[in-house]
């Protein structure tokens, strides 16, 4: 079954399309990556499917019920951590768990969902004196509360470091291991890449790309950067490189070249630096990163 269904859903604010025949479907225990640049609509589409906006025109189904008629439902199933959440600094970590245990009218402890997310030791500390990443994982326990079957996260490593960044991929995972459906907004495009089975791309209220990231690099057809260290680089080195037909870009950073090419013409371009009177003594292929297939899709023409 598809947690999260969209069917042609349009919605505009006055003169502003924000969303522009949106389909999308998003499977049942699947972490799916929801990127695209400011403004581009994905805090409406979130809003749609909590139904805290209502669309002008399209079908919106989470969890198998209409996001509409069937709200309240849905958000019983639903656990949500939205950008810029905030905690409450007088009130300690098991109180605000106990806050959204009784909002749910859920049947647990806070404990073990605070024990979840890493936070036991600290259930009965004042959140005021949290870190941020303590902050953000208590927001996360809130949203585990009444064990949903979709996690909506919207930008839930934002001011995180990286070992506070890791920590909440290794939780968001371990739930998606349990069989949850997490829809996972973010602009930190290597959090994306580490944890997601699918992303989605929108631009300008229309969705532009939808695939892995294996996927995504296949439709670019960007290729790879070839990287080939040398004992020195020749003087005609980047004209011969680019005079290779399949070969896009050459930078040259002291004795490591590194060369945009499609896959077929990395031999090449090696026996072509060779040829230069290059002594190669290394080469390696680095692929298209989410960063570069995340500018493809939002500045170029795909």
């Amino acid at each position: 079954m598809a947690a999260i269904e969209l069917d042609g859903v349009e919605k505009s604010f006055g003169d502003v399309r924000a969303l522009r025949g949106v389909d999308l479907e998003v499977g049942d225990g699947e972490i799916f990556g929801f990127l695209g640049p400011n403004g581009a609509g994905k805090s409406t589409t979130i809003n749609i499917l909590l139904d805290f906006v209502r669309p002008d025109a399209g079908s919106v189904r989470v969890l198998g019920r209409d996001a509409r008629e069937d709200s309240v439902a849905v958000r019983e199933r639903t656990g949500v951590l939205p950008e810029g959440f905030d905690v409450y600094d007088r009130l300690t970590a098991k109180e605000h768990v106990q806050f959204a245990i009784d909002s749910k009218e859920a049947d647990e402890q806070p404990y073990p969902i605070l024990e979840r997310v890493g936070l036991e030791d600290a259930a009965d500390r004042r959140a005021g004196g949290f870190s941020t990443g303590m902050r953000q994982r208590l927001a996360l326990a809130m949203a585990l509360v009444g064990d949903p079957d979709l996690l909506i996260l919207d930008e839930p490593s934002s001011g995180l470091d990286p070992n506070g960044a890791r920590e909440l991929r290794e939780i968001v995972e371990s739930e998606a291991d349990g069989g949850t459906t997490v829809f996972f907004s973010s602009h930190i495009l290597g959090q994306v890449e580490a944890i997601c089975d699918r992303v989605g791309i929108i631009r300008d209220g229309e969705l532009v790309a939808v695939d892995t990231i294996d996927g995504l690099r296949e439709n670019v057809g960007s290729g790879s950067t070839l990287v080939v260290e040398v004992d020195s680089v020749p003087n005609d080195a980047e004209h011969r490189l680019k005079s290779l037909d399949g070969v896009s870009e050459v930078a040259v950073d002291g004795t490591t070249l590194r060369i945009t090419c499609e896959d077929d013409v990395k031999m090449d371009a090696v026996s072509e630096l060779e040829d230069a009177g290059a002594d190669v003594s290394d080469f390696s292929t680095e692929e298209a990163s989410l960063e570069d297939l995340f500018t493809a899709y939002t500045e170029g023409d795909q």
